[in-house]
């Protein structure tokens, strides 16, 4: 029996798994669901939506849960989750990025983005520097993350949106190969994925390489659109 710490993208919540954890569940594994700060059921003003303090609440988490973890993470959750193996390394079996950024040290969101030709997330995004957040154009919702999506699924979502950090989404990770680096990783690419597109996804799984890539037939949010084949494909990775 494992435990699955799923931890959400940008603009998302813990709600963005629900359909999944049953089905882990099922196969008899726990499974934890992550709101970072200033998401779904956790509250906070900007300034304390940071990458330390993704990191840190996601790390509590794992060092709280019981046996092996199995940490996801989704989208811009993939830097969450890599900061937070640099604090936690030894309670994580394995790091699962599911079209997520995967950064190495030094790197960030921005710069891991830069230079993609399929993403719309920074065409379509909208920053209130003063404010410190960002949202991405309502019209453009469902063709950046839901496209694939049923209409029903893909308003559900949109409406559950909230601002996102930019402090958090800016900051470089600090990690290093003996502790964040030794946590072996499996990438989960998604080939229509419209808001890191796929030759991105394959840049960044080649660059930091991992012990399984597997491919899905699914958009940025598998969790909606292919969700019994995410959930087989995580189960797999089970210690």
């Amino acid at each position: 029996m494992a435990t699955y710490v799923l931890v959400h993208g940008a603009w998302h919540g813990a709600w963005c798994w629900q359909r999944v954890t049953p089905l882990l569940e099922a196969a008899g594994h726990r499974v934890e669901t992550v709101d970072l700060p200033g998401h779904g059921d956790n509250p906070a003003p900007a300034s304390e939506m940071t990458l330390d303090a993704n990191a840190a609440t996601v790390a509590d988490r794992v060092s709280a849960a019981d046996g092996p973890v199995v940490l996801v993470g989704h989208s811009m959750g993939g830097i969450s989750i890599t900061q937070a193996a640099e604090r936690v390394p030894e309670r994580i079996s394995t790091l699962a990025y599911v079209c997520a950024f995967l950064p190495g040290d030094g790197q960030s969101l921005p710069q891991l983005a830069d230079g993609d030709p399929i993403g719309l997330v920074l065409p379509n995004l909208i920053v209130d520097e003063a404010a410190g957040l960002c949202t991405v154009a309502e019209p453009a919702l469902r063709d950046v993350f839901y496209n694939t999506c049923t209409a029903e699924d893909a308003a559900w979502a949109s409406a559950q949106l909230v601002p996102e950090s930019l402090a958090a989404t800016g900051a470089p990770v600090s990690i290093t190969e003996e502790r964040a680096g030794s946590v072996p990783r499996v990438y989960l690419e998604c080939v229509h994925d419209h808001a890191i597109g796929i030759d991105k996804q394959r840049e960044m799984w080649a660059a930091r390489p991992c012990s399984k890539v597997v491919t899905l037939e699914a958009d940025h949010s598998p969790f909606l659109s292919a969700t019994p084949v995410l959930a087989a494909e995580l189960l797999a990775l089970a210690p």
